[in-house]
């Protein structure tokens, strides 16, 4: 889930070692650690890395809800990039993996409960006061990425150096189950963004944020996330932990109460390859084991899985996410004020096969464990006019795991939602990215446009700090007016001409997508 953002992560950690050797380092006292950060001399923003928000979920702690980290004496350096959670390959999307090119100073491992924190500062490194606060999750199927991918710099230069960010990291491969349910936690990864959230209410304020003008904002199964955080204890989470929500490419595949068949085989399956069939108590013996085993065991499932899906997602667990996300969204049952999503054009291209012949009723039958022959059957006649089968094929992994789920949290935001499209060619999943997170060290995104990228990443930005696009950071740049979605289903479509010039203007959604995703809705979720 745009894996392709590694190439930044050189100059990221090229630019944490010169920040490492900075003369101004500002130390903040957290309670339980102080954390010495440091200036970027070129551009004044303080980096803090790999501040640990959590213990490290080791040994009994393995599966459960996290837990504060303990008191830390001295001084502890934040100015290196975290090693990351463990990866779990990327679920046969790609013929080839390209975490495999990362850069060798990130390790993986179990012991990754850490944030970034980027604010505008002056030489010293003084925070700024009560600036809105952006919490970026990242994405990759809920089994791969980190922060290290990220320079929480990029979203700071183009809001002005109006935000305080922060980039959170969260375990990955979520294991499902009775057993999980009885003596650990479901969802552990869910669990671990809302704890960093917890301390990003509790201590953001050192850093010159307010934690009262939070956004939270993911792209992929990061704004997969950020749905769950919207629907999370049935939209009454206390204290409030964020204002605004963001999603780019809102990814919901099948989330299962946590105790039906599929999570339940894939609790066995993970019994099974690990050895501890025959345990009295398997999870008991699933804590006591290398944590190598399991990475290998993750991966193995994740690669076996239906090409393009991810297995180890977000389960119904009765408690964190009390009922279907797209119940709770449909009753109107939501944390936050106000919504900005965006989704790409293309967004199923990736995760189907693009060399198997297939039909759209086919595919319907793979991708929806639960249709029968005519569910997928009708599946197919919404399509026919999509174009040849595989465009059909593409269509619908798009646009139910993606495009639909969006449509569902804008409905839950009435008159407080905004919805883009971004559609610059190819117009992929994941290709919007580069175009707010840019890299360090001279990564640009492939339409280098100044006027189109200042408009598309500045919609995000302004939405940070107003909660409205239409109060602009720059009030030059090429955005018109941007009505919220309820006015005749309006969007804000950013492109580009044959000649390489800006698009962006208001469209209207189209009415046989909104009757494909009421269909989806109706049988799917």
């Amino acid at each position: 889930m745009a894996v392709h953002l590694l190439r930044t992560i050189a100059g990221t950690l090229l630019l944490a070692t010169s920040l490492a050797g900075a003369q101004n380092s500002p130390i903040v006292d957290l309670g339980y650690a102080q954390y010495q950060g440091a200036v970027n001399p070129a551009n004044n923003i303080t980096h803090f890395l790999g501040i640990r928000y959590a213990a490290a979920p080791l040994e009994n702690l393995r599966f459960r809800a996290p837990q504060p980290p303990a008191n830390m004496t001295g001084v502890q350096q934040a100015t290196a990039q975290p090693n990351e959670c463990f990866q779990a390959g990327n679920g046969g999307v790609s013929p080839t993996n390209p975490f495999e090119t990362r850069a060798t100073q990130i390790i993986d491992t179990e012991d990754c409960l850490f944030l970034n924190v980027y604010y505008p500062s002056n030489a010293a490194g003084t925070p700024p006061s009560d600036l809105p606060t952006l919490v970026w999750i990242h994405g990759g199927g809920y089994v791969l990425g980190a922060a290290s991918i990220y320079n929480g710099e990029d979203i700071i230069n183009q809001s002005a150096r109006g935000v305080v960010v922060v980039i959170i990291q969260y375990r990955l491969g979520f294991l499902p189950g009775t057993a999980v349910k009885k003596n650990g936690a479901l969802n552990a990864g869910l669990l671990d963004q809302d704890f960093a959230l917890r301390w990003v209410n509790q201590h953001i304020s050192k850093f010159g944020g307010d934690p009262s003008k939070v956004t939270i904002w993911g792209e992929s199964a990061g704004a997969g996330s950020v749905l769950q955080h919207v629907v999370a204890n049935g939209g009454r989470t206390e204290p409030q932990l964020f204002r605004g929500a963001i999603t780019s490419s809102t990814f919901l595949p099948s989330q299962y109460q946590f105790n039906d068949r599929i999570p339940e085989l894939l609790f066995s399956e993970v019994v099974t390859q690990t050895n501890c069939t025959s345990a009295t108590d398997p999870l008991t013996c699933l804590r006591a084991l290398d944590a190598t085993t399991l990475e290998t065991v993750n991966t193995n499932i994740v690669a076996a899985g239906f090409f393009g899906t991810f297995v180890t997602v977000p389960v119904v667990d009765g408690v964190f996410v009390t009922q279907r996300p797209t119940l709770s969204l449909l009753e109107g049952k939501v944390n936050g004020q106000a919504l900005l999503s965006v989704t790409n054009t293309f967004e199923g291209t990736l995760f189907v096969n693009q060399s198997v012949a297939v039909t759209a009723a086919q595919y319907a039958l793979d991708l929806f464990p639960g249709f029968g022959t005519a569910q997928a059957d009708t599946v197919g006649a919404l399509y026919a006019d999509d174009g040849n089968e595989l465009f059909q094929v593409d269509a619908v992994q798009g646009e139910a795991i993606f495009i639909c789920p969006t449509y569902y949290l804008l409905n839950a935001f009435p008159g407080r939602s905004f919805k883009g499209e971004f559609a610059i060619p190819p117009g992929l999943h994941g290709d919007d990215v580069l175009y707010y997170f840019p890299g360090a060290e001279g990564s640009f995104p492939p339409f280098n446009n100044t006027a189109f990228i200042d408009a598309f990443a500045q919609s995000f930005t302004s939405f940070i700090i107003n909660q409205d696009p239409n109060i602009k950071v720059d009030p030059n740049t090429i955005t018109p007016h941007w009505n919220i979605f309820d006015i005749h289903n309006t969007e804000m479509l950013f492109n580009k001409t044959a000649d390489n010039e800006p698009v962006v203007h208001a469209i209207t959604t189209s009415n046989d997508l909104l009757e494909r995703c009421a269909y989806v809705f109706n049988h799917f979720w």
